[in-house]
């Protein structure tokens, strides 16, 4: 008699439970993909236009591994769904004083075989003369690198879970777990905010900025949610000066990125540090005038071109933070068969591919958590 698959529920058709149930139905497991709007949708982590793919990572270099095996899924699902998900059009990080996050890059780059240029200032000055460089040492140029778009990989991925017989449902989860009626094999249903309940042979939490709600007493010790800001602003008309730019990022004494113009709805730029405490349901959505101001500033010192460049978008997301930025991979304490996905900590949209395939070898197989993505009291102190 043949063996009845696995029944996973996924919770969240983010970056990571996306890829999580794609990766479940391709290991043989019944999945039903459970999302509370739709994928890639406004207030998740994984919305908004664009992602930053690199793999510079400075002294956690154990992610380089995880960012190459992601780019080859990101391209093969290009390939199987006949879409375009990642440019290639490199990440250049900008220099300036000591640079220790570089340098720590340059050396497992070099281990790992990925191209890059080292740029001093007059070499950068020539080859992207829209950067004021006065203030700058030059810049490290990651050529295996670029942007993902965001949304639409999210949508993707989606659709290739239904199109691999995948159960693709609206929903949102509750946090309540009740035991299986019945059943003495220590199954759990799961309970949606409507009241209904979910059977499965396992379930996998993966809602993001939600997850410190869903289970406060469990993940409000490890996860932070902060509030960012994000601004676009448009080029005129006939510009050349800034096209063909790569993503960059500069390290600083905060530490600015940017996605140019025609990957994102204008030329897009954010603040990497973590903002205030946030709630992802409730909080106000409307960026701040200081937030405004401070892209401006810098944006007219960077690019002194773009001084008076228009603000054509912005917008407010969140990170779900671990103090140490790691990722969170872990069983739940009481239930064997369900388990947490998130922490992505502002730089997980790009490791979704490998994550899930991660989550869905750990989940199928019965196997323990990966050690360095437990919540781990002693290590794992989320910001407070």
């Amino acid at each position: 008699m043949a063996q009845t698959p696995l029944h996973v529920n996924v919770f969240g058709a983010g970056a990571f439970g996306g890829w999580t149930a794609l990766h479940l139905l391709r290991a043989g497991c019944s999945v039903t993909l459970i999302e509370a709007w739709s994928a890639g949708h406004g207030r998740s982590s994984s919305g908004d236009d664009t992602r930053v793919l690199r793999h510079a990572y400075g002294a956690r270099e154990h992610y380089v591994p995880f960012v190459r095996r992601s780019l080859a899924l990101w391209r093969a699902l290009e390939a199987e769904r006949h879409v375009t998900l990642f440019r290639p059009c490199g990440v250049l990080w900008l220099l300036r004083g000591a640079a220790e996050f570089e340098r720590a890059s340059r050396a497992h780059l070099e281990r790992e075989g990925l191209p890059f240029e080292d740029l001093d200032q007059d070499a950068l000055a020539k080859r992207f003369p829209a950067f004021a460089v006065d203030d700058l040492d030059g810049a490290l140029y990651e050529h295996e690198a670029g942007a993902l778009f965001a949304r639409r990989a999210c949508e993707v991925v989606h659709d290739a879970v239904r199109a691999a017989g995948g159960d693709v449902r609206r929903g949102a989860a509750s946090g309540r777990l009740f035991k299986s009626r019945g059943d003495r094999g220590g199954r759990v249903d799961a309970e949606l905010t409507d009241g209904s309940r979910v059977p499965g042979d396992a379930h996998v939490f993966a809602c993001g900025p939600w997850l410190p709600q869903l289970f406060p007493e469990l993940l409000q010790p490890y996860l932070a949610v902060t509030r960012q800001e994000v601004f676009s602003f448009g080029l005129p008309a006939g510009d050349r000066l800034h096209a063909g730019l790569p993503v960059w990022a500069e390290y600083g004494s905060t530490f600015w990125y940017g996605i140019p113009e025609g990957l994102s709805g204008g030329f897009k730029i954010g603040e990497d540090t973590w903002g205030p405490m946030f709630d992802p349901t409730t909080g106000d959505r409307t960026p701040t005038s200081v937030g405004r101001e401070r892209a401006e500033r810098y944006l007219a010192r960077r690019f002194p071109a773009l001084a008076e460049a228009p603000l054509v978008d912005q917008r407010v997301c969140q990170y779900t933070l671990t103090i140490d930025q790691e990722l969170l991979v872990d069983r739940h304490p009481d239930h064997d068969a369900v388990w947490f996905v998130g922490g992505g900590s502002g730089h997980g949209f790009k490791l979704g591919p490998a994550v899930g395939e991660l989550v869905a070898e750990v989940v199928s197989g019965g196997l323990a958590p990966p050690a360095g993505f437990r919540a781990d009291p002693r290590t794992r102190r989320a910001k407070g």
